[in-house]
């Protein structure tokens, strides 16, 4: 019984935690390491000149956190109406990460992952973090660290 409950906790410590992510009817995944919370029905204020990713600016527990819109990011319509946040911690503070909708926190498996094929364009895969094959379709990872407000303005 000992032994059968070691096999479980390795098996349990090759699970990524993936927050699951809708932009329409197109799926995403984000680690949830970085996640500090999840904020729904927000509507950030726009930024007169800003960058075309900016979503906008919100009030975040006294703060102000500048937002990306991943909507923009990817090249997509801006979204009518709330969005969810993803609070992210970066590495030089904290952004939010607009998105439609949060869908689910899921655990995926190293065998369901596909990394970007080669043929990608690079700046495709200066966004994507390849791909977990699911029941569901594909869910095209996005690595935060890449959509970090201060990164993207310098690939601008």
């Amino acid at each position: 019984m000992e032994s059968e409950s070691r096999g479980r906790g390795k098996a349990e410590d090759e699970l990524l935690q993936v927050c699951s992510v809708r932009l329409g009817d197109r799926r995403f995944g984000i680690p949830i390491r970085p996640i500090l919370e999840i904020v729904g029905g927000m509507h950030p204020q726009p930024v007169p000149l800003a960058p075309g990713f900016v979503g906008g600016l919100v009030h975040y527990r006294g703060d102000v956190l500048t937002t990306v819109s991943l909507r923009r990011v990817l090249g997509m319509p801006a979204a009518d109406g709330a969005q969810d946040l993803l609070v992210i911690e970066g590495a030089g503070g904290c952004f939010g990460l607009l998105v439609d909708r949060v869908v689910e926190v899921l655990r995926v498996s190293e065998d369901e992952y596909e990394p970007n094929p080669s043929t990608m364009a690079e700046e495709r895969k200066a966004i994507f973090d390849g791909a977990y094959k699911l029941r569901q379709g594909l869910m095209a990872m996005l690595d935060p660290a890449r959509l970090d407000p201060m990164r993207l303005v310098r690939a601008c």
